[in-house]
């Protein structure tokens, strides 16, 4: 979770610096590297693609694989619990089952 917001942080500092034509190794005397120096020169394409990128990998950084399915605020199946996806047969069969329970059942 803390390396998703440091990266978050990070984008938007990079993003700054591109957009703004802010050259960070030069102020601090580092030879500025080429894939820096090649987002400073397409920098619509550079901004695209590290947003994109980074939405990437900071979604899967903060992905818990949750799966959460409430009927009627009940809750009806939990990916958490049972550790699986259920297929669609079986899902219908459930919600089909409390529809049933709640009197909501198909005419």
């Amino acid at each position: 979770m803390y390396i998703a917001h440091f990266l978050s942080f990070a984008k938007i500092a990079v993003l700054l610096m591109i957009i703004s034509g802010q050259n960070p190794f030069a102020m601090i005397g580092i030879e500025t590297p080429s894939i820096f120096t090649w987002a400073q020169e397409n920098k619509i394409y550079a901004c695209m693609m590290l947003f994109f990128i980074c939405n990437a990998v900071e979604g899967q950084l903060i992905s818990t694989g949750a799966f959460e399915v409430t009927f009627n605020d009940v809750p009806i199946w939990s990916k958490l619990e049972t550790g699986r996806v259920p297929n669609a047969q079986e899902f219908f069969q459930i919600l089909e089952n409390n529809m049933r329970m709640a009197g909501m059942s198909r005419q």
